[in-house]
C-alpha cells in the first residue's frame, strides 16, 4: 500500500490476554465500519485487519508491538481507532469459585 492516503503507526497489545478472540472481534467490527483497506503486521507478517482469524494468526500476548496500515479516505481514522482498541487494558474474566 502506498499513495497520498496511507497512515501507519504502531501500538502495544495492553489485554492482559493479549490479543484473543474478543478483541479481535471488536477490532474487525470496527474496522468494517471504515472505507480504507487495513492491515495489521507483527515483524514481517502482515494480515486482513477484517479477519478475526487473520488477526488471531499474529499471536499477539500482552506487550506484543502490531503495526496497522490503513490506505484509503479515512485512513488516519481507522488506523487511530484501531489502534485504542490494541491499547485497551482488558483483564481476564473471573474464573468460577472452585466447588
Amino acid at each position: 500500500m502506498s499513495g497520498p492516503n496511507v497512515y501507519e503507526a504502531e501500538f502495544t497489545v495492553q489485554s492482559e490476554l493479549g490479543l484473543h478472540a474478543r478483541p479481535a472481534g471488536q477490532f474487525v467490527v470496527l474496522a468494517s465500519r471504515f472505507a480504507s483497506e487495513i492491515s495489521v503486521g507483527r515483524g514481517a507478517d502482515w494480515v486482513d485487519g477484517r479477519s478475526v482469524l487473520s488477526l488471531l494468526s499474529l499471536a499477539a500476548s500482552r506487550g506484543t508491538k502490531l503495526r496497522i496500515r490503513a490506505a484509503g479516505p479515512d485512513a488516519q481514522a481507522a488506523v487511530e481507532a484501531l489502534g485504542r482498541v490494541l491499547e485497551e487494558q482488558q483483564t481476564a474474566p473471573p474464573r468460577p469459585a472452585a466447588s
